[in-house]
Parts: C-alpha cells; structure tokens; sequence
C-alpha cells in the first residue's frame, strides 16, 4: 500500500510515517500544502493522510481538488479540532475518513488499511495460490503451511504478485507499489528482493521472470 502523509508538524509527521512504514506500507511526507499538493497528483497513493491546516496550499483545497480530479486515492483527514461541524465540513469536501487529534496510533492504522482497501479493486482477506498462503490483515505468508520468515518488501512483492493473480508486475510497478520516493528509481533493488524472496519461497519454483515486462507467479 502506497501512502502519503502530509502534515506540518513534523515531528507527528515523521512518528507516523515510521508507524506506517513499520506496518509494512510504502510512506511518503510532505511537510506543507504546497509540497503535498505536488506530490498528491504526481504519484498515484492508495491513501491520503492529510492534515486539515497546513501552510501554503490548505488542506481542505488539496482535498477538493484530488476528488474533483477523479483520483482513486481515499483521503484520510486530520484536525485538532473534534467537533461535529468540522468533521461534517471535512467529509463534504469529499474526504473519506475524518480523525481528530489527539488520537490512537493502532486506530490511525486500522482507518489507512480500511481505505486502502477501498481504493484498489477488492480482493480477499486471504489471498492462495497452489499451497502459498497470505493473509494481509496478520501480515502472515505460508507455504506448505510452514510460515515464511519475510522481510516487509518481500511481503509487500509477494502481496502484489499474487493480487495480480498470475498476470505480469513491471519492477517500476512494484518499485511504485511496495517502496517509496526515496528509492532510485535505477536500483536493482527490486531484482535483488525477488532473487531472495525466490530462495524462500523455495521448490518448486513460483515466481517466473518475464524478460524485458517483469515478474509473474506460475503454477508449482
């Protein structure tokens, strides 16, 4: 799961991104309006974690404008202020979610998984392929029911392959999907964690490589 953070208190900024990031998902920070406008319409996010009072562009505005947009990304919106009125106000805009501050970091994760969810098409909770096993919510891949000792990125390539169900992921999509914009974009970082996530997968072979187009799982 691709997600942006934008939220100008940085150091609420940076705990929730190393939150997220721990909670396996590939976190991008924009530390105001301007910068998360930016992002927000130059990568495709699965969820948007928006701040409400920002400098420079307001949030509220980056809101109107990703949902006048068409964009598939679910928007997450964060306030100091609680009250009904404002949540009112903040849903209209056309946010998905509304979270006041203070709040629980377990339900701030709870909520950027719901919506994430939401903004990809649906697929189980469970996801199977032969005696490979996944399951997203635990975080917990199997094979031949003995779990996999994976890292988060393997997971995370894992996860988008068998989502694919058999259809081929470029590494650009799995470098979009599984890391973040810090990553070069010319890395062979992608190559590397499928040749160890193929060692523990283990025999027979699953994941075919599908010269010049990317990667694919086949039948065992």
């Amino acid at each position: 799961m691709r997600v942006l953070v934008v939220e100008d208190e940085r150091a609420l900024a940076d705990a929730i991104v190393r939150g997220l990031r721990r909670e396996g998902m590939a976190v991008d920070v924009a530390y105001d309006g301007d910068a998360g406008h930016e992002m927000a319409f130059v990568t495709r996010y699965d969820v948007l974690v928006l701040d409400r009072d920002l400098p420079g562009v307001h949030g509220d505005q980056i809101c109107a404008d990703l949902v006048k947009s068409g964009a598939l990304t679910r928007v997450l919106m964060l306030t100091a202020s609680g009250t009904v009125a404002d949540r009112v106000e903040g849903l209209g805009l056309g946010a998905d979610d509304y979270l006041p501050k203070p709040f629980d970091f377990t339900e701030l994760v709870a909520r950027v998984r719901a919506l994430g969810r939401r903004a990809t098409p649906i697929a189980p909770p469970v996801l199977t392929h032969g005696d490979l096993r996944l399951d997203q919510a635990k975080r917990v891949a199997t094979r031949a029911g003995t779990q996999l000792d994976l890292t988060r990125k393997e997971f995370g390539i894992l996860e988008e392959l068998l989502k694919a169900d058999g259809a081929v992921v470029s590494s650009e999509e799995l470098l979009e999907r599984v890391w973040d914009a810090n990553t070069d974009p010319f890395t062979t970082t992608v190559r590397v964690t499928v040749m160890t996530l193929r060692k523990k997968l283990g025999d027979p072979p699953l994941i075919e490589t599908v010269v010049g187009a990317g990667y694919r799982l086949v039948n065992p």
